[in-house]
């Protein structure tokens, strides 16, 4: 229990401290934000910070600050440490800086400021894996967030799409992502986010009265044996592409600069961005907490370690039957919620690249109707081939923590032409250009190389990134 503690307190004090020298290292300024001096009605719409924070964090906390934490305790009471020092030093500063940069340029999405601060090169790279990671989210929330609703909601084990049932989930699932991709932010999201968000910590809540009310057995950390992981996997790379979601996600700089566009005040920014990463970083610790107590007292069937179904056992365990279904709710949510912003932060930044208004509606169909049909496609493929599902997933996690190294260099490169501390983003982005170049040369779904080999030849990938940096840096200073 005290590793625990400690991972808290780690969370606490480094949002107090680091956000702000994080937000004094930016320099906030008292101009007017995009939502103020552009105001489309559509997507720059003023929103008061409260709902731009529970919107956020909806944005942000798909089933990634659960299902990762629940997969990730797997390695031991280390998690209860690595995951707080993530966010703190990584996550937080890397949402901070994709939101806030987008918000000093004029509500750019990501692709673009990868354009202004690296180059048309890296631009035309990052648009395209961009783009496939936000299709292959979209695709898989679908998947995901209409077979937890027919499961508990409508009691199917089939998931096939020979059920009826399955299909009319999986289409209303998907209308609601275009319609809310459609319709002006305040509309759909701007309205709904805020009582969903509300249920999401609701439901971490009563899993917390839980641990008080009923007691949850915790392991302190074990300095001999670091990695307890049952199936010996390793924690480099392993632990950082399984938790992304609560320490770091490349994902978040495309929901940040969704939120870039309607925050009314710079100053709001160390809220709204780092303080939401924290948030979810606290309710990952919550559930990788609830997940070890489970695990250590075998509740969970061996074939369902680590699975979405060890949810239900946590819900069981802590949460009062007549509230359980707060829970279930909650989980629900979380998916649909990152599918559709998914999907709005794609159409704007397709926007963007083919310089379409997204004030008009024609213009906005344009980019929505080809898209959807891509979605159909992929759900009807995975659906069809069995094994599909998690290997999309894998793929997923590598473009996700991938596509965090651009945000840390461009935002290097911003605090280093005003004379910043550009370490606190170059180091974290080396470090991620080490540990997606270690797991796709070891994976078995990258080149499937020696543990060893992989490893070497990562740190020499890593350098070879360094030289190109430093050598870009000292082009922009000339």
């Amino acid at each position: 229990m005290i590793t625990f503690i400690v991972g808290l307190f780690i969370l606490l004090i480094g949002y107090i401290f680091y956000s702000r020298y994080t937000e004094k290292c930016f320099g906030i300024t008292p101009n007017d934000t995009p939502a103020v001096k552009i105001n489309d009605g559509v997507d720059f719409v003023p929103l008061p910070k409260r709902k731009n924070m529970l919107i956020h964090l909806l944005n942000i906390a798909g089933l990634g600050p659960i299902l990762g934490a629940i997969q990730g305790i797997l390695f031991g009471p280390v998690a209860f440490i690595l995951i707080p020092l993530g966010c703190v030093f990584m996550g937080g500063v890397h949402d901070y800086f994709s939101g806030m940069l987008s918000v000093r340029n004029d509500g750019a999405q990501i692709t673009e400021l990868i354009k202004k601060y690296l180059g048309k090169g890296m631009y035309a790279f990052f648009i395209i894996v961009v783009s496939i990671m936000l299709l292959l989210l979209a695709s898989v929330f679908v998947y995901t967030a209409g077979d937890l609703t027919a499961e508990r909601f409508f009691a199917q084990s089939d998931f096939s799409l020979n059920n009826s049932i399955i299909i009319t989930i999986y289409a209303v699932i998907a209308l609601y992502y275009i319609l809310a991709t459609l319709f002006p932010i305040d509309k759909i999201i701007g309205r709904f986010y805020p009582i969903f968000g509300l249920l999401l910590l609701t439901g971490t809540a009563l899993v917390v009265l839980g641990f008080i009310t009923k007691g949850v057995h915790l392991q302190n950390i074990d300095f001999n044996a670091l990695n307890q992981h049952p199936m010996r996997v390793h924690i480099l790379p392993m632990f950082f592409m399984t938790v992304s979601c609560g320490l770091l996600s490349g994902f978040h700089s495309t929901q940040s600069t969704i939120i870039s566009r309607t925050i009314t005040s710079e100053k709001d920014g160390r809220q709204v961005f780092y303080g939401m990463m924290c948030l979810e970083s606290l309710i990952a610790m919550v559930w990788a907490a609830g997940a070890m107590h489970v695990y250590s007292l075998n509740l969970v069937p061996q074939n369902m370690v680590g699975s979405v179904n060890v949810i239900n056992s946590i819900a069981d365990v802590f949460v009062f039957p007549a509230l359980a279904f707060i829970v279930t709710i909650a989980v629900v949510v979380l998916p649909v919620t990152s599918g559709d912003t998914a999907l709005r932060g794609l159409r704007m930044i397709l926007g963007e690249a083919f310089h379409l208004s997204q004030t008009q509606i024609r213009n906005r169909l344009l980019i929505i109707v080809p898209i959807a049909f891509i979605i159909i496609s992929v759900i009807l493929w995975a659906k069809s081939n069995e094994g599909s599902f998690a290997l999309v997933w894998r793929y997923f996690n590598f473009v996700n923590q991938l596509i965090a190294v651009p945000t840390f260099l461009y935002a290097s490169v911003f605090l280093y032409k005003r004379g910043k501390n550009y370490f606190m983003t170059l180091l974290p982005g080396l470090f991620y250009i080490f540990i997606t170049s270690f797991f796709i040369l070891n994976s078995k779904i990258g080149f499937n190389l020696d543990y060893t080999i992989s490893k070497i030849s990562a740190i020499i990938v890593t350098l070879i990134s360094l030289f190109f940096i430093f050598r870009l840096l000292r082009e922009e200073q000339n």
